[in-house]
């Protein structure tokens, strides 16, 4: 790069940052879209294929000049901007989504449960050829949902241990299609945790959320993505499978608080009109762009 900065080129990258951030913070919608429409979503990818995990071994070892060599291929000044507008993002949702779960849960449950459905099937029209086996792994995909979507009723607390766990989860996500790793984060029961602990910006438990997520991308990535690559009918079943079996999951929590086919249909159907434009937002992008 040649001169200072561009001050414009980061500005524009903090506030993409900050739409994926509002985004990855409501079950249902993916960041990684928001990325892909705003015209970051490969350069994010590159930057974050550039890290390699080897790096800690030249610290661990103190060979700094291979570290810094490391270093110098990754997108360091574009990763810290965007993380600061996500972040941010965070910070600013938090407190404002945990108010609408306290005063209003079912119309908040009911706009999820929408995210979630029409999330579900955008991503099952994704795939291209339907066999037997891709029945097999749908059916397989909502029977694990539909467990998972009970641990809510069990009490696996709200350990460091257990926030790791659903960092690495809940990140892994991010390179999953369709999947929202805030999602993954309410299916493992610590989602409200998790907002309470960024208002307060409790350290010990965001350091062990993203911990968690960063172990998981550098260990699971290639396997993912080598399985999206090979098998990307069995995933994306799988994963629809998943996404709708789980699902019981907001409608039992909603209808602890109330009916949720009388108050909160509109805010069901809000969440389906919402990942319906951003899903035409992005087709008309990938047309445009291609």
């Amino acid at each position: 790069m040649t001169g200072g900065p561009d001050i414009r080129e980061y500005a524009g990258i903090y506030l993409r940052g900050l739409m994926m951030g509002a985004c990855d913070i409501i079950p249902g919608v993916s960041g990684g879209t928001i990325a892909l429409i705003t015209g970051i979503y490969e350069r994010l990818i590159e930057a974050i294929g550039s890290i390699n995990p080897a790096s800690a071994k030249h610290l661990f070892r103190g060979d700094f000049r291979a570290l810094l060599d490391d270093l110098e291929k990754i997108d360091i000044p574009f990763l810290v901007v965007l993380l600061a507008g996500i972040g941010t993002a965070f910070l600013a949702m938090s407190g404002v989504i945990l108010s609408l779960l306290t005063d209003h849960a079912v119309a908040t449950y009911s706009f999820f449960l929408g995210l979630i459905i029409a999330s579900a099937v955008i991503l099952f029209l994704e795939i291209r050829s339907l066999r037997a086996s891709t029945l097999a792994y749908f059916i397989l995909g909502a029977g694990a949902g539909f467990l998972l979507g009970g641990i809510g009723h069990l009490n696996v607390g709200h350990s460091l241990p257990v926030i790791f766990f659903t960092g690495m989860v809940a990140l892994c996500a991010m390179i999953l299609p369709g999947i929202s790793g805030a999602y993954m984060t309410l299916v493992l029961n610590q989602y409200e945790f998790m907002l309470a602990a960024l208002r307060a910006i409790s350290l010990p438990e965001i350091i062990a959320y993203i911990s968690g997520g960063v172990i998981g991308l550098l260990v699971f990535t290639k396997g993912l993505k080598y399985l999206l690559k090979t098998h990307p009918g069995a995933v994306l079943a799988f994963l629809t499978g998943l996404m709708l079996g789980s699902a019981r999951m907001l409608w039992e929590r909603g209808s602890l608080e109330g009916d949720m086919l009388t108050g909160g249909w509109i805010f069901f159907v809000a969440g389906l009109v919402i990942v319906g434009a951003v899903e035409y937002t992005k087709r008309r992008y990938t047309v445009s762009g291609a």
